[in-house]
């Protein structure tokens, strides 16, 4: 049996492109260069017939470790809580309230680029602080 080489992480949406952006800006990803033959993604994206314009995003770790993600759109919408969701590192190795103003400053800083901050669960017996937020479409995230 062969093991697993690589992860893609696909994210169904209404806009791929700006859930896309705002993750490149979550995570330091950035969208690969257009295809060949096509000075911009725009270019490309103008090249295809209208049903299939805008209907998927791409962003991938500019240093290869992280897995890619792929950002599709669908027709229907978000109507229920992720049953998997993505834990982004912000507070690593930090506890008590050198963590929680890690996750807060973190929080801030995408709540300015559209994301919503939902709770912040403050650390018990087993589980270190962890915030919870949503990406620009609902999608429920943790900045952990």
């Amino acid at each position: 049996m062969s093991s697993v080489k690589q992860v893609q992480v696909t994210f169904d949406c209404a806009s791929p492109e700006r859930v896309g952006r705002f993750w490149c800006e979550v995570l330091g990803y950035v969208p690969p260069p257009p295809p060949e033959g096509f000075v911009t993604w725009d270019d490309f994206n103008r090249s295809l017939p209208p049903e299939k314009r805008d209907a998927w995003f791409v962003a991938s770790d500019p240093s290869g470790v992280g897995p890619r993600l792929y950002f599709q759109r669908v027709p229907e919408g978000k109507v229920v809580k992720n049953r998997v969701h993505l834990d982004v590192r912000a507070g690593t190795g930090l506890v008590g309230e050198e963590r929680v103003a890690a996750l807060e400053a973190e929080c801030a800083r995408l709540v300015a680029l559209g994301g919503v901050r939902v709770r912040l669960l403050t650390a018990d017996e087993e589980n270190e602080s962890c915030l919870v937020m949503q990406d620009v479409e609902g999608n429920e995230f943790c900045l952990d």
